[in-house]
């Protein structure tokens, strides 16, 4: 694995093909049963979480039978930016480009690009809405963080 290597927890186990094609920022953190198949590179960014069960598959193969028999097997890179978090038994697909601060929501598969900002979920993965300042104040859907809480986070901040 490549990277800063500053703060990384990877919960074990964890699987990938290689390991050498991938590269990781700075505060990352993959929850148990994280598998990455690392046949193309696989570039993560700063601040990014894995929940549970996440897998990042650079590798395919082809449709047709004919040429899947063949046992061709191709990669294409996925890159996900900063401050991203993928929920529990996420799965991206090859070529996939995740932006800064995207949340992808549980169970979702990612087979297209996702921009910088948005929440997006499902199968397959499709935008939601847009992260706002307005989401700052709740940690969960409409449940708002209480003061004493939020003085901790302002102050971890600064």
């Amino acid at each position: 694995m490549k990277g800063s290597h500053k703060n990384i927890m990877v919960v074990p186990p964890f699987y990938c093909d290689y390991g050498s094609h991938i590269e990781v920022g700075e505060n990352f953190f993959a929850n148990y049963n994280c598998t990455i198949l690392d046949v193309a590179p696989v570039k993560i960014g700063d601040n990014v979480l894995f929940g549970p069960n996440v897998s990042l598959y650079t590798a395919g193969h082809p449709l047709h039978p004919v040429s899947r028999n063949s046992a061709y097997e191709y990669g294409i890179s996925i890159t996900i930016g900063d401050n991203v978090w993928l929920g529990g038994n996420v799965v991206v697909t090859p070529g996939v480009h995740i932006g800064n601060n995207v949340v992808i929501g549980a169970g979702s598969v990612v087979t297209k690009d996702i921009p910088d900002n948005m929440v997006a979920a499902g199968n397959p993965c499709r935008i939601i809405r847009e992260i706002t300042e307005e989401d700052k104040k709740y940690y969960y859907k409409d449940r708002e963080f209480d003061e004493e809480a939020w003085a901790n986070i302002e102050a971890g901040q600064k």
